[in-house]
């Protein structure tokens, strides 16, 4: 897939510009996917770019021994869940499922902002006008099911802002009591970024080279009229007579609702305790919401985010997606025109910090990529089906506790090397497509036997189920399972399938006749009229086999 394979900052060890190396043979050196992190032991083998430390540094010693805490930034639901919103998604999910693979606990937070100014002023201005809550709703519907269809698994727990107004206002008091904050004129409550002397430290920056500290978003007359300082950015905004008098809350310096920043200290410790191990989000959250996130947390005396992790954008020609440039490609419309798999493996198998350049080529390379990859798990898992137990169709426990490669898990300990971890994947489905033709071919020699060759096949197709399992790509597993299998010629795909496998095995029954009595044009024809119909048939020594194309 073209893409930009050049991370966005730059790195003292950057894992993601050069690729592992490729095994040489299926039977490369292994080790079990549970000895990355023993029974008992604290300490996971992964390194982080960290964006505070702009180097790749061990995510070890983790805040609790065993346990990988992590806050991520979630959707401001305003409008439709867009490719660049699951770009963060997919890419935490990978992180989380390779810490899992690791033998660590993951305890992952992401919240849901439902309240602020774009949500307040974009339900007011819809035809008809709807209640700021409704629409916020409707929208983390949307998000659900985005998430849902690209196989992006539920976090330990998603906080609504407006379901922890009581500990935002907890903090800003602490705020206040301890001299970071002051109340204006109006009512707005403000963080005095000059009492905080580590401000800009996330971002290497200077608050003397800065201008303002708040998003363009978030800038409004009423709130910066009575700052002291035009960098001080806003922890609490005086209730409007303009906006719904349900969207504010009351406080002990006057009716509002919390800033945009504010919700995440809040959550964070909620949730996770005053220090956590990894606080990620997109890379355009570090200036000023993670900043501003760090100051407030800083200033109650939180240790907070130990590690920062940061995922690069999405690009459409060169140019950062958003909704602003008019560039937006809203999932639910893309889920019309290409399998939620190939949007995923489009999003999902590119480092994170490297931009994803998004196109139509970009979408028909992942689309051929996961017909070769899926296709050849379905092969190996029909010539294995034999009426019983599948053993290429092991349940996901099984398929976790194999062995993964030497070149793999090095590939992904070292700051979540994807090109490393694909080009082992290459490598195996490459081994498992050469078994496959053996199989189907039969044995070649005295020394080898059928059995052999399917149980060669058979452990090489569950070795790539396994590897893309941790990119949340297993086509066997869910939410792949069902249209992976829709088209197999067995029970599998329901009772329409077993009806259309009647239909078209009597057509395959008279072509087997037809080439019997060497009456080739007639065979010929009946495998011309299936294939105009959509189905595949291969041809093995066992009889032939189809499937829909």
């Amino acid at each position: 897939m073209p893409v930009s394979t050049t991370p966005t900052e730059p790195t003292q060890t950057d894992a993601s510009a050069e690729p592992a190396a490729s095994p040489q043979s299926p039977a490369a050196a292994t080790v079990p996917s549970a000895s990355l992190t023993p029974a008992g032991a604290s300490e996971p083998a992964l390194r982080l770019y960290d964006s505070a430390a702009r180097a790749v540094v061990p995510l070890a010693p983790t805040a609790t021994p065993g346990l990988v805490t992590i806050y991520l930034c979630g959707a401001t639901v305003q409008g439709s869940p867009h490719i660049g919103h699951m770009r963060s998604g997919i890419a935490f999910d990978v992180l989380r499922r390779w810490l899992e693979r690791g033998g660590q606990e993951v305890r992952l937070i992401r919240n849901v902002t439902d309240i602020d100014d774009k949500i307040l002023s974009k339900s007011a201005a819809s035809q008809p006008p709807v209640p700021w809550w409704a629409w916020a709703q409707r929208f983390e519907r949307e998000f659900d099911a985005a998430y849902r269809a690209l196989g992006v698994a539920a976090p330990t727990c998603e906080p609504r802002a407006t379901g922890h107004i009581p500990e935002m206002v907890d903090l800003v008091q602490r705020l206040l009591d301890a001299g970071h904050a002051y109340i204006g004129e109006s009512g707005n409550v403000y963080y005095d970024v000059r009492s905080l002397p580590g401000y800009g430290s996330l971002t290497n920056q200077r608050l003397e080279d800065l201008a303002t500290t708040e998003d363009e978003s978030q800038l409004d007359d009423d709130v910066e009229a009575d700052k002291r300082d035009p960098r001080d950015f806003a922890l609490w905004k005086a209730a409007k007579p303009t906006e719904p008098a349900d969207a504010a809350w009351d406080a002990p310096w006057g009716r509002g609702r919390p800033g945009w920043h504010l919700e995440c200290s809040a959550m964070s410790r909620r949730y996770l305790g005053e220090t956590f191990d990894i606080h990620g989000g997109g890379i355009d959250l570090r200036f000023p919401h993670h900043e501003n996130e760090q100051a407030q947390s800083h200033g109650a005396g939180w240790g907070f985010a130990r590690h920062w992790v940061h995922n690069a954008w999405v690009t459409i020609k060169g140019e950062k997606m958003s909704k602003s440039l008019g560039n937006s490609l809203v999932v639910a419309e893309l889920l019309k025109r290409y399998d939620a798999a190939v949007l995923r493996l489009a999003l999902g198998t590119v480092h994170h910090r490297s931009t994803v350049e998004f196109s139509e080529e970009t979408l028909a390379d992942a689309e051929a990529l996961w017909e070769r990859l899926s296709g050849a798990i379905l092969r190996a898992y029909e010539f294995s089906d034999d009426g019983g137990l599948n053993p290429v169709d092991a349940p996901a426990e099984q398929v976790r506790a194999r062995a993964l490669p030497v070149e793999f898990t090095a590939a992904m300990d070292e700051d979540l090397n994807l090109a490393g971890a694909m080009a082992v994947v290459h490598a195996t489905l490459k081994a498992l497509n050469v078994a496959l033709a053996k199989v189907e071919a039969g044995p070649s020699s005295s020394q080898e036997t059928d059995a052999d060759l399917r149980e060669s096949a058979t452990v090489l197709a569950l070795d790539l189920r396994s590897q893309l399992d941790v990119l949340g790509l297993d086509p066997l597993a869910e939410p792949w399972r069902a249209s992976i299998l829709e088209g197999v010629g067995s029970s599998q795909g329901g009772a329409a399938m077993e009806t259309l496998d009647r239909l078209i095995q009597h057509d395959l029954d008279e072509r087997a006749q037809a080439r019997a009595a060497k009456d080739w044009p007639r065979a010929d024809a009946l495998r011309d009229k299936l294939i105009q119909a959509g189905v595949v048939v291969e041809d093995s020594p066992s009889g032939a086999r189809w499937h829909l194309a």
